[in-house]
């Protein structure tokens, strides 16, 4: 897309190996791991947990496997959008593309408010709307400088995450094995029963199936280095590698946590099911490092919980700065979104996607906040939808390779289990997307509660559908899907 600009107007490739491994480890490693982690155990018992963190990771795996296929053959700052555009239809790109624009201006004013609610441990008595503006500012000002700050400020945020984790899997292997921490529970709490439900799965199917939604949304942000590979040194070496990561962070973080919470935690604590970011006493987390002894547990997972929030918000401004400059570029944005300033940072479309996220995050403030809720909500399905949208790319992208003459063996990274992972992991998400308010299924239906939990469903297929009326682009035909790289 950027290619026919002069090198000195183009975004840079500036971001290192390391960066990319960390965007790659980071960008599913946040509250949903330390914090809502207790409450699926709690819900769906030690086993029905493991099992749906595993199902959701295996998704992740495919779509991962998709996404670097196609990100290291074309890496592009707009990423799935692009791709959309090139390999299914224009109208499908521009409803991607802005989906996922405004799944992440919406997160980072998520983000703002979970700052705000955090905070409150150390100054409860200042507003917490005056936190929430000066992280934004800080934000803001880490994305202006380049995208290599962005890059800095994301591996430091992410390696902060990475050490806690792996200190937590640590110390929780010594308690499972009684050297730390008092006599070790054994599996005790795997086969514990409070009299009417009893471990390892809790409440049955029911259980993992709620478990399932939850999991699917704390592996949201996995797809962010497919967005960074556009301004990534070296992609064909660098995006594989990052990619290849995501498997072994599934399997040593998410499942590994999980493991270790359900060992030592019994299902029926019920302080599992109080955990929440204003409550971090009671986190999984804080649970364990109190029970090892740890000094300031609670005040350490705050400041972990801090740094997770403002990574999600870094990275959520990122993102979706890039795709808007990627639309912008593509002419489905106002032209003014594809400028750039001298160190090749899209200062437009940051200061746009910044004045949305401040202007959600204000509406949480008005009123009883439903319009942030319903945003919250929108922005909650967007994510689900693209990655459908990858792995339909994905499918269509090989098509057309092999289409135009083209032999597997010219891909830098090839996708394993294809053509069956995409359309699993195509599957599995529509499954999810499907499950959004299981309540539906059982015949107690709110419709206040229905519409707002499906409401980024007609949202998308309003932008596709809208596109095509009015553009009456077609369909990309395999044999003229535009392959160029760079």
């Amino acid at each position: 897309m950027s290619s026919s600009r002069p090198e000195a107007q183009q975004l840079r490739r500036s971001l290192k190996a390391r960066h990319m491994y960390m965007i790659a480890i980071g960008g599913s490693i946040g509250t949903g791991l330390f914090v809502a982690s207790g409450a699926t155990v709690a819900n769906a018992g030690p086993g029905g947990a493991l099992l749906a963190y595993a199902l959701i990771g295996f998704m992740v795996f495919l779509l991962m496997q998709s996404l670097g296929e196609m990100a290291t053959y074309i890496p592009l700052a707009g990423s799935f959008g692009e791709y959309a555009r090139r390999f299914v239809s224009p109208s499908f790109g521009f409803a991607i593309g802005w989906n996922y624009w405004y799944n992440w201006a919406i997160t980072v004013a998520a983000e703002l408010a979970a700052a705000a609610l955090v905070m409150k441990y150390w100054a409860p008595n200042t507003p917490g709307w005056i936190w929430s503006a000066i992280f934004l500012a800080i934000l803001f000002g880490l994305n202006a400088l380049s995208a290599r700050a962005y890059g800095e400020g994301e591996f430091w945020f992410a390696l902060i995450k990475v050490a806690v984790v792996i200190f937590f899997l640590i110390l929780g292997v010594l308690m499972i094995f009684g050297i730390l921490g008092g006599p070790s529970p054994g599996f005790s709490n795997w086969t514990l029963s409070n009299g009417k439900q009893s471990a390892p799965f809790v409440n049955g199917a029911a259980g993992v199936l709620g478990v399932f939604m939850i999991a699917g949304f704390s592996f949201q942000g996995t797809e962010l280095v497919a967005v960074a590979a556009g301004e990534a040194e070296d992609p064909d070496r660098n995006v594989p590698k990052a990619i290849r990561t995501v498997f072994i962070r599934i399997l040593l973080f998410y499942i590994g946590a999980i493991a270790v919470i359900g060992f030592l935690i019994p299902f029926t604590d019920p302080r599992l099911l109080d955990s929440a970011e204003d409550n971090i006493a009671v986190a999984p987390f804080t649970l364990v490092f109190d029970n090892a002894g740890v000094l300031a547990a609670a005040a350490i997972m705050n400041a972990v919980i801090l740094t997770s929030i403002l990574s999600a918000g870094n990275s959520g401004l990122y993102a979706s700065t890039r795709m808007l400059y990627a639309l912008a570029e593509s002419g489905q944005a106002p032209k003014l979104f594809s400028k750039l300033n001298s160190r090749g940072v899209p200062i437009p479309a940051l200061i746009a996607t910044t004045a949305i996220g401040a202007l959600c995050f204000i509406s949480s403030l008005i009123g009883d906040g439903a319009a942030y809720t319903w945003l919250i909500n929108a922005s909650g399905l967007a994510g689900f939808i693209t990655w459908m949208g990858i792995a339909w790319c994905h499918y269509k992208f090989r098509r057309a390779f092999l289409a135009q003459g083209h032999s597997v063996d010219e891909l830098p990274f090839k996708a394993i289990f294809f053509p069956l992972g995409p359309i699993v992991a195509l599957l599995m998400c529509a499954f999810i997307v499907a499950g959004q308010n299981l309540e539906v299924y059982t015949g107690n239906i709110d419709l206040g509660t229905l519409i707002s939990a499906y409401v980024g469903l007609p949202l998308f297929l309003a932008l596709w559908w809208g596109h095509k009326l009015v553009t009456k682009a077609p369909k990309v035909d395999p044999m003229e899907a535009d392959l160029s790289r760079l």
